[in-house]
């Protein structure tokens, strides 16, 4: 299965890790440091998987959800939340808001794509 992967992260090192690893699996990994041009991009690519972080300059993910959602050349695309947001609550708080999957931070790199993946082909 080849996928298409928006990346929404503003830090360079865990944009540049997340890129890395999609292509290493074989997939195109696209990437954004921030709300305004996950929007731009998604508009343009059609990825069949969105990652986002949580806290992005600008808008945060919670906003950024929204407006791919309201969106109907995205509202279709699962949408994961990638973040260090793991106190208890934290998970049920952010599918709650309509995340698709939830990933928390640090990423593990043997497991992070094939999580990806499953979340990706319940869509």
């Amino acid at each position: 299965m080849h996928l298409r992967v928006l990346v929404v992260e503003d830090d360079p090192d865990s944009l540049e890790l997340m890129i890395y690893l999609f292509r290493a699996f074989g997939h195109e990994a696209l990437g954004a440091a921030s709300g305004d041009t996950a929007l731009g991009v998604a508009a343009a690519a059609t990825p069949d998987l969105i990652l986002c972080d949580l806290r992005l300059p600008g808008m945060d993910g919670f906003e950024l959800l929204s407006r791919f959602k309201a969106d109907p050349g995205t509202r279709s695309i699962p949408v994961v939340a990638v973040t260090a947001y793991a106190m208890p609550g934290d998970r049920e708080r952010v599918m709650g808001a309509g995340f698709d999957g939830y990933v928390s931070k640090p990423i593990d790199p043997q497991s992070f794509v094939r999580e990806a993946e499953a979340l990706s082909a319940r869509r």
